[in-house]
């Protein structure tokens, strides 16, 4: 067994970890407002690692705008606290609690191996965090729940506990049962009575903290009354998960089951993922050193939490997608790391934080980096040799050097100029390659244009640079409408990319409307003569050409067909007559969108020995097709995008409603299990501009929905209409 190098007590001193088994990885998970991050900064205090309350800093005086400021970027991002308790270092992953930042959320639970999920006594659980919780359930992670706000005057712990059991349980709600409960002082002049204790339901042990501190005694009379049928549920659940099968009838025939060995069953079962118990936390009181339930919390975490050496072994292939051996979690294995957080330090330069999975990672190292894929949202798939710079453990918003960073641990790498989110870190005589994580699909669209001339010679490194800190971004350079577009996951997605352009890399821009990329078609047959003949001395210019245009099915394209006969347009300028035509088509007719899917058949013309040119007969070509142009309907044609959503049974009706709505057309519902449901429909691109948005609100937060482009087909009329009017007042459309 190793050891932490700080114990609890070294307070501003971030503590390192010699052997994988003294190192636990957990990440905090709940909706915004649970109160994780107070939680984080309660078992930071407890185990030492501060001095005071609120506060994870570096043991200087940090003023209230600077924690005001830091926890606001902890609100928006991964942020990583590690603590020194009972010879454990404890990486605690503070994850954003908003839908927009669920690639942070990713992030943590990609670098941990155990989760706690905190749920508000008085909020209640939201949809979003029961999904996440099927996504840990789904991988094996073993999961504890803490309810926090113990001091709501409308909390209800007992409710909240059967809250937990409905909606974590699932098929086995006795899995999930609390450990304590909670003790009441006297009530205050608002009827509120304050939690001041915890009643060990296995030891029948009371911890009293009505003194500012933790103290523990024997638990009175009516106090052990209370917790009989508790104390009786939890036992039955602990010997549920017991590998000894005799327990349970021994239990049930009145034998006392010796408690070491019901503590020891329930760590087994809390590591194996098959137990998840309840626990209650708050924050300390002012001056008191010890938040209520923080203790028995870190103690949760450093003995029923899994160690990094039982973690399955890690899937990885050479950089080419050769197969090789799965690595285990040895800090004398080859060298296996992950890039699980980008970020950039005005002072310092880019800084990775990096879960290491096999090997040991030292500073000056020369590592190689492999990328991870996502080159369709701007990032570049690297096959790099790159040289380690310092090694470091985060502590606030510092920085504490550190020598090594062995397998299973955690740790910022400065300066890594190449290596990028999701990125593996291996040897360079042996690279390797981890399978990469799933990231959600980013599908709100914001267009944005350089703010200045001076933001305008920054914009592009800007944009590449803030890409390659969050893979949950696209950067996209959209050929047809010529805009820059940033697809984000939500409004405060964006307004935090905005933000950190403009104070991270010095670029200021300006969001502008997006545009939808229209088509343009012939709404029947037309035909047209184009002429173009100047004299003017001289060389002159002479070009007659005449046209056919007719519609084609969508998908075709432009098709271009010589028909001339007699040589009326010499052979070498029918090639000038077409690129004229593809030149306009591209330009568009009515409404300035690109034509497509029409057939352009050249019938006739008539050129001049010495005038006619190349470029008489492009002109030629283009005029007769915007005189054909106006011989015939011009129709607009919007794309229309193929959607699935997957929401629970309960919202279906509504989802449904409000596609309806945005003209959408229902093409088919399956059955996606765990009470889901995929709903398919095709629905046109200019009603779900903002769809990201507005599922969140139709499906209180539990909706999820993926596009893809399905065609282009006619606008109606009305609509079109709208459009053209727009137009000629200057408007884009969106």
């Amino acid at each position: 067994m190793g050891a932490t190098s700080h114990q609890a007590g070294a307070a501003g001193r971030a503590p390192t970890a010699d052997h994988p088994s003294s190192v636990r990885n957990v990440v905090l998970v709940g909706h915004t407002g649970a109160g994780k991050t107070t939680l984080v900064e309660a078992l930071a205090l407890t185990a030492g690692a501060v001095t005071r309350a609120g506060r994870v800093e570096d043991g200087s005086t940090v003023s209230d705008h600077d924690e005001i400021e830091h926890r606001q970027q902890r609100s928006v991002q991964l942020s990583l606290v590690p603590v020194a308790w009972a010879g454990t270092k404890v990486n605690l992953l503070d994850t954003p609690g908003y839908a927009d930042f669920v690639g942070e959320l990713r992030a943590g639970l990609r670098a941990a191996d155990a989760a706690l999920f905190v749920v508000s006594s008085s909020d209640g659980i939201d949809g979003a965090t029961r999904m996440v919780w099927e996504e840990c359930q789904a991988v094996g992670m073993p999961r504890a729940i803490v309810i926090t706000h113990l001091e709501a005057a409308r909390a209800d712990h007992a409710q909240m506990a059967a809250v937990c059991a409905e909606a974590f349980g699932g098929d086995d709600p006795d899995a999930v049962v609390p450990l304590h409960l909670p003790l009441y002082g006297p009530a205050g002049p608002d009827g509120h009575a304050p939690v001041t204790g915890l009643l060990d339901l296995l030891t029948q042990r009371v911890h009293d903290y009505s003194s500012g501190g933790r103290a523990e005694r024997d638990p009175e009379a009516q106090e052990l009354a209370q917790i009989a049928g508790a104390r009786s549920r939890l036992i039955e659940a602990v010997i549920a998960e017991s590998e000894d099968e005799t327990l349970m009838d021994r239990y049930l025939g009145g034998e006392d089951i010796d408690l070491k060995s019901l503590v020891a069953d329930l760590e087994r079962a809390v590591a194996r993922g098959t137990f998840h118990p309840v626990l209650m936390a708050a924050p300390a009181a002012d001056g008191a050193r010890q938040g209520l339930g923080t203790v028995e919390l870190l103690e949760l975490v450093t003995r029923g939490f899994p160690t990094p050496l039982e973690r399955e072994p890690v899937p990885v292939t050479a950089p080419d997608g050769a197969a090789r051996p799965a690595v285990a979690c040895d800090p004398d294995g080859p060298l296996v790391a992950e890039v699980v957080k980008t970020s950039s330090d005005p002072y310092v330069g880019r800084i990775s934080l990096v879960r290491v999975f096999s090997g040991t990672l030292l500073p000056e190292q020369t590592v190689h980096v492999s990328g991870h894929g996502l080159t369709d949202r701007g990032h570049e798939d690297h096959d790099v040799d790159e040289r380690i710079g310092a090694l470091s453990c985060p502590f606030g918003k510092q920085q504490r050097p550190v020598t090594r960073v062995v397998a299973g641990d955690l740790a910022c790498v400065a300066k890594l100029t190449r290596a990028e989110t999701g990125d593996t870190l291996s040897a360079k005589d042996r690279p390797l390659l981890m399978e990469p994580w799933t990231m959600p699909d980013p599908l709100l669209p914001l267009a944005v244009q350089a703010h200045s001339k001076a933001d305008e010679d920054k914009l592009s490194q800007g944009l590449a640079r803030l890409a390659a800190e969050d893979p949950t971004m696209r950067l996209e350079q959209n050929p047809d409408t010529h805009q820059v577009v940033l697809w984000c996951l939500g409004e405060a997605h964006q307004d935090v990319a905005l933000e950190r352009l403009r104070t991270r890399y010095g670029v200021q821009v300006d969001p502008v409307p997006h545009k939808v990329s229209l088509r343009e078609t012939f709404g029947a047959r037309a035909s047209g003569r184009g002429r173009h003949v100047k004299q003017s001395g001289g060389h002159g210019q002479f070009a007659i050409c005449e046209i056919e245009v007719e519609p084609l099915p969508p998908g075709s394209g432009i098709e271009f067909v010589d028909k001339v006969v007699g040589g009326a347009v010499p052979r070498q300028f029918i090639p000038s007559v077409e690129k004229g035509v593809r030149a306009q088509a591209a330009r568009g007719l009515a409404a300035g969108y690109p034509l497509v899917d029409v057939r352009v058949t050249l019938l006739d013309g008539k050129a001049h020995s010495v005038d006619s040119s190349d470029a008489a007969f492009q002109t030629a070509g283009a005029l007769a097709l915007r005189e054909a142009a106006a011989a015939s309907a011009i129709h607009l044609l919007e794309p229309v995008a193929e959607l699935a959503v997957l929401v629970p049974d309960d919202y279906v009706g509504p989802v449904m409603s409000d596609l309806a709505g945005r003209r959408g057309r229902v093409v088919g519902t399956e059955q996606s299990g765990s009470g889901r449901t995929l709903v398919r429909a095709e629905i046109p691109e200019i009603e779900i501009s903002r769809y990201a948005v507005e599922l969140r609100s139709v499906s209180h937060g539990t909706g999820r929905f993926s596009r893809s482009y399905a065609r282009h087909e006619p606008m109606p009329p009305n609509i079109a209409e709208k459009v053209r009017e727009r137009l000629e007042k200057g408007s884009p459309l969106t």
